[in-house]
């Protein structure tokens, strides 16, 4: 039985994954920070088989412990402080565990292989969000870096050292550029899942107005669950490389909300809009979009779920939701 630590287990993506290994019969770790962390009840409910290890990416020791104890055969590490408009206000704590929690986890791996650095394969979250003013439309693996955000410079740190491990060790450490992917499960502070709870929630005559910034703003967006999948098999390729996840499409956010709102049968959407400044980023990326030719040619990846269907998956989910609070 195939072995894998997860950290960031809590969030969307690491239980999309973990659900994936489990089903491919992996033994699953996953490293969950705070001994009270809210969502360790979510975790056990999901995903019983899987075994929790209390650690953080910023304490080195820990990271060796949860290592030693699960004895990993794949590394994914997703944990991160994921909320880009957060990482302006915290700078510094995103430098500390978006960036310099890759380099830990990176030399925690290589002092856990001792002699060979490539027996635990190692996979870093990179993200579109390090292309930030694009340099080549669309954007693939060979685009400069150009990030706008503390998370995205935090996240360019944690690519490039990833590749450094990769060329300094031997190590089988690969990064997967994921663009913008999405699910019921997204955090509601992200803008998809504040559109989709806020027009379920008008839907249901519980809120009045979906306050907004930038409308214009154009995203690559698919679904987390089909992007974990590419995760996994960047993991089983022989050599270690870093791969474009994308659908290949941009949309705006206002077509979003007008596909949220059109899928409760609301037209007439934009009375329903109130503008904030507040919610404008100091510097924005206007535009991603990935060319996942690569991982589709190497990987065999290609996204299931398109836009439209992401749009109402998460939209007919937060309504069930709230449904079914009521009772």
């Amino acid at each position: 039985m195939p072995s894998a630590l997860i950290t960031g287990i809590t969030g969307q993506d690491g239980l999309y994954l973990a659900e994936l290994l489990v089903a491919k019969g992996y033994d699953v770790h996953g490293l969950i920070r705070g001994q009270n962390n809210p969502k360790r009840d979510l975790v056990e409910q999901l995903l019983p088989t899987v075994t929790l290890h209390n650690g953080d990416l910023t304490d080195m020791s820990s990271l060796l412990r949860a290592l030693r104890d699960a004895d990993p055969d794949e590394v994914y590490n997703l944990g991160a402080v994921s909320f880009v408009a957060y990482s302006w206000e915290q700078a510094a704590l995103t430098t500390d565990v978006t960036a310099k929690g890759v380099l830990n986890m990176l030399e925690a791996v290589r002092l856990h292989t001792g002699d060979d650095p490539s027996r635990v394969r190692f996979y870093q979250a990179s993200s579109s969000e390090m292309f930030g003013k694009v340099q080549d439309v669309p954007q693939h693996e060979r685009t400069l870096l150009w990030p706008r955000s503390p998370y995205g410079v935090a996240k360019v740190f944690g690519h490039y050292m990833t590749i450094n491990y990769r060329e300094s060790y031997g190590m089988h450490a690969s990064s997967g550029i994921l663009f913008n992917h999405e699910s019921p499960r997204r955090g509601p502070e992200f803008v998809t899942r504040k559109v989709s709870q806020a027009v379920a929630r008008i839907h249901l005559g519980l809120q009045e107005e979906l306050v907004m910034g930038n409308l214009d703003a154009e995203r690559d967006w698919g679904f987390a669950g089909d992007y974990v999948e590419a995760m996994w098999l960047m993991l089983q390729q022989d050599e270690a490389d870093d791969y474009v996840i994308a659908t290949g499409e941009t949309h705006s956010v206002r077509e979003f909300v007008q596909l949220a709102f059109a899928h409760v049968g609301i037209d007439d959407w934009e009375r329903y809009i109130r503008y904030d400044p507040r919610f404008m980023r100091p510097a924005e990326v206007d535009q991603l979009i990935g060319d996942r030719s690569k991982a589709e040619q190497a990987l065999g990846w290609k996204p299931k779920v398109g836009f439209t269907d992401l749009v109402s998956m998460m939209v007919t989910a937060d309504v069930e939701a709230i449904r079914s609070g009521w009772k």
